[in-house]
């Protein structure tokens, strides 16, 4: 009989590297979740914003924020002249700028539409 006797060792010791490596990746991945929110939870309670805020805050790029602002198609402060600061209500409204209807508001606007027009023809 041949003996299969293997050692172990190295494979358990290669498994356990892996299971801690995976661990540090999933407490990486937790913190910077974490780190995150905690962001997010900032920025809603603030009231100005510096350009990285706004970017964090509307998920824009500080580059295209830049592009806005020079060509004054977002609402921003210069205070100093140099740096440039942005009102979170005014970014909300910004945001929040050329709704798009529904197609029930709009099947609604043409029903009523059409029986104002009916009713002034009669």
């Amino acid at each position: 009989m041949h003996n299969f006797a293997v050692n172990l060792k190295p494979f358990i010791m290669l498994k356990s590297e892996l299971l801690e490596e995976i661990s540090h990746e999933e407490i990486r991945t937790k913190l910077k979740s974490i780190e995150q929110l905690l962001t997010a939870q900032s920025l809603t309670n603030k009231s100005i914003f510096n350009i990285d805020e706004v970017a964090t805050y509307t998920g824009l790029s500080k580059l295209y924020l830049y592009k806005l602002t020079s060509k004054n198609d977002i609402p921003h402060y210069k205070p100093n002249g140099k740096n440039i600061f942005f009102n979170k209500a005014e970014i909300d409204n910004w945001l929040l700028r050329n709704r798009q209807s529904t197609n029930e508001e709009i099947n609604a606007e043409a029903i009523n539409y059409s029986v104002n027009k009916i009713k002034a023809s009669l």
